[in-house]
């Protein structure tokens, strides 16, 4: 007989498929279709809006807003990203990596992530509203504000991150795993439905939760 399952299912392997040459390329346009390239050292404002980037590596960059909206990413590795602003509105990321860097705000409202690694960054402020996520790892991260709501997330996990406010409004999810991630604060508890935490977390957060549901605390 099979065992049951014990937890949640955790996200897959999260490789680009990058071919071992890659051709040197200099910087994005909007609407370019680029494939297996390498770029470096990306600077100022940078513009790939409903471009499509396949089996390519973007490295050092150093930008004030780089504008990602619509675009279509498949198979890229992006390392050391110091950004003040990443916009990728409504985007399609498929097998990406963002490895390393600082970044003050990433919008990703409405955007569609299907196997995407986010390790060692600091991010300010990290909107994914309304987004559809699946196979998310998110590992060495410090995060201020992660903003979720109406967000779909599934075969999602944290290891070694803090956030300080999670706003967890109307989130649906399904395998998320937070049993890797510090949080100072959930918005809505109601939200956490169908994720994983730890006894020490439920613990931390008692309180809120028992607010959720209308449970009154006294001595």
């Amino acid at each position: 007989m099979a065992r049951p399952r014990t937890g949640p299912t955790l996200p897959r392997d999260i490789h680009p498929d990058l071919p071992p040459v890659l051709a040197p390329h200099t910087g994005l346009e909007p609407r370019s279709d680029l494939f297996g390239v390498r770029i470096e050292n990306l600077s100022g404002s940078v513009s790939n809006v409903h471009g499509q980037l396949m089996e390519a590596r973007i490295d050092g960059a150093q930008v004030d807003r780089w504008d990602t909206t619509g675009a279509a990413w498949t198979d890229v590795a992006v390392g050391d990203l110091r950004a003040t602003e990443l916009v990728a509105r409504e985007s399609a990321w498929r097998t990406v990596e963002i490895d390393g860097g600082r970044i003050a705000t990433v919008d990703a409202l409405r955007a569609a992530w299907d196997g995407v690694s986010l390790r060692g960054l600091r991010i300010d402020y990290l909107n994914l509203a309304s987004a559809t996520v699946s196979d998310l790892l998110v590992v060495d991260c410090e995060i201020g504000a992660l903003d979720i709501p109406q967000a779909r997330l599934t075969r999602v996990a944290f290891r070694n991150c803090r956030i300080d406010e999670v706003d967890t409004r109307g989130l649906r999810a399904e395998h998320v795993d937070l049993r890797g991630l510090e949080a100072l604060r959930f918005t809505d508890p109601r939200g956490l439905a169908g994720a994983t935490l730890s006894m020490r977390q439920t613990e931390l957060h008692g309180a809120a939760f028992a607010a959720a549901l209308g449970i009154r605390l006294a001595p």
